[in-house]
């Protein structure tokens, strides 16, 4: 579950609604400035564990820091970008000490290959993300943010390597994500974490709209079990 915003007051009564699901807080980049580490500890007490997306992206020294300092907050995933380079990732790596999961942002999902063409890239979207995860992968980071239709170009990573997957919607399209899916979808081409923000944050009733999402997970992953259990047949 994806909790962005500019202060921890709105989303309280919606952090309410979820207690006793079986979730995990995504905090963004806006609430983490907003509230700072003090949001860590709050979810803590409301029984979540934690998934940071800061995608640090800086000089590996000042990566390295920024990681230990978060590993000492306890959350259980860290986002770093991966066009930091090898140096940076494996200082980032070196500095979570295991306490914390790395995962890699490839590309981010509101960027398509026209945005990639403006900033300079000249290898087209598939490459660039299915590059920097093999980097990611061989720098020792436990896995990778991709949307949906980027889980096929990293499939010759182990499966191990952790597929983490923003942009999921009951019904994909519709905003500025550029690359959305249903779970069914993701969870069909190898996503082992999905991401629900916006459509539980709008909903009238953020519970309920919770709930939709899990049980589309559940379907999504009996179905891709009895899919493999057929291929073995």
């Amino acid at each position: 579950m994806a909790f962005d915003g500019a202060a921890l007051e709105p989303l309280e009564a919606i952090i309410d609604a979820l207690d006793g699901l079986p979730v995990l807080a995504k905090v963004g980049l806006s609430l983490f400035c907003a509230v700072g580490p003090a949001i860590v500890h709050h979810f803590h007490q409301a029984r979540l564990p934690v998934f940071l997306d800061l995608k640090l992206h800086d000089i590996p020294h000042q990566v390295g820091m920024a990681v230990r300092a978060v590993a000492k907050l306890d959350v259980a995933l860290l986002t770093v970008h991966a066009s930091g380079g090898r140096a940076m990732l494996q200082a980032a790596a070196e500095a979570a000490h295991g306490r914390t999961r790395l995962l890699a942002v490839s590309v981010l999902t509101s960027l398509d290959q026209a945005d990639l063409d403006q900033t300079g890239h000249s290898a087209d979207l598939a490459n660039v993300v299915a590059q920097r995860c093999q980097l990611a992968q061989a720098c020792g980071l436990a896995g990778a943010v991709l949307s949906p239709r980027e889980l096929a170009w990293v499939a010759h990573l182990p499966t191990g390597f952790l597929r983490v997957t923003p942009g999921i919607r009951l019904h994909a399209g519709g905003d500025d994500q550029m690359r959305t899916a249903t779970a069914h979808e993701a969870i069909g081409a190898g996503s082992d974490i999905l991401v629900v923000g916006r459509p539980i944050l709008a909903a009238a009733d953020p519970r309920a709209a919770a709930i939709a999402h899990l049980r589309a997970i559940d379907e999504a992953t009996t179905a891709r079990g009895a899919g493999a259990d057929h291929g073995h047949r």
